[in-house]
């Protein structure tokens, strides 16, 4: 069972930074998709950016030329590093790793909360 553990979140100002990670454990497939999504109160949750394990990257519409996610296959981690805060950032950010092929698994991270002030 793969084990998501996160970290960097906090209060920030609108307008700074903050860097999230995600470390994933006990991996046995190398093929997966990881990702962060987001939860605002009141809101379902959504996408924020995901990378598959060969690099490709997805991100969200409200979060993009704001956000950079990266990974690091050989820690099995991926960073989101989130610039230019505004308030409506602030939600529950989730840590995701998954596969889409056989055997077909998903696993999330606790929630981290990022809170955006004016």
């Amino acid at each position: 069972q793969v084990q998501l553990a996160e970290s960097g979140g906090g209060l920030v100002q609108a307008g700074g930074s903050l860097r999230l990670t995600c470390v994933a454990s006990s991996v046995i497939y190398s093929n997966n998709v990881m990702g962060w999504f987001r939860q605002a109160p009141g809101k379902q949750r959504e996408l924020v950016a995901s990378v598959t394990s060969g690099g490709t990257i997805n991100y969200g519409d409200s979060v993009e030329d704001r956000f950079t996610i990266s990974r690091d296959n050989r820690k099995n981690a991926i960073y989101l590093q989130m610039n230019d805060l505004t308030l409506d950032d602030t939600a529950v950010y989730y840590c995701k790793w998954w596969r889409r092929v056989t055997p077909v698994s998903t696993y999330w991270g606790q929630g981290i909360q990022v809170t955006v002030s004016a």
